[in-house]
């Protein structure tokens, strides 16, 4: 499966977070919304397209983490941009400092340097496929061959293999 594929459940609940945000604003039409949110998706599926890492979650969390403190996220600015959205405007409709996690299985999100961490997003990850039971059996078997090969052999004084 494409990493792109994989990280689009959390890369839409983040996208839909930060317009969700933005929504409070009166001078954003529901068609510029929209725009908004497809124009991040995209834009954060290609920025973590080799940043995704499924089997350990926290690797490349640093990268994936959009922030705003003082500064507006260059991603979230972008996709602003596209809809005609002004800096000044994301500003007054968005949190001065935000932090917005998107990882493999957990989006979550903080407001304030001192805030809650608040989860949106949460799913199980999937356990490593078990093996069949017949090469499970056959795993035994080599087990106990190889446990038997490798039992420890009685010596006389000599040097000797007793039986």
């Amino acid at each position: 499966m494409a990493a792109g594929n994989m990280m689009k459940t959390e890369v839409s609940v983040a996208a839909s977070f930060i317009s969700g945000l933005l929504s409070s604003n009166d001078s954003l039409t529901e068609e510029q919304l929209q725009i908004f949110t497809h124009t991040l998706t995209d834009a954060l599926l290609e920025h973590y397209q080799h940043h995704w890492f499924p089997h350990a979650p926290c690797r490349g969390s640093g990268y994936r983490c959009l922030r705003i403190n003082h500064k507006m996220d260059p991603l979230i600015g972008k996709a602003a941009a596209a809809v005609g959205f002004t800096q000044e405007q994301l500003f007054s409709s968005l949190p001065v400092e935000l932090t917005l996690w998107v990882d493999p299985y957990e989006v979550s999100y903080r407001i304030g340097e001192d805030g809650s961490t608040c989860v949106l997003y949460k799913s199980s990850q999937p356990r490593p496929k078990s093996a069949t039971s017949a090469d499970t059996s056959a795993h035994r078997k080599e087990k106990l061959k190889t446990r038997r090969s490798n039992r420890s052999k009685r010596f006389d004084a000599m040097g000797r293999t007793l039986s």
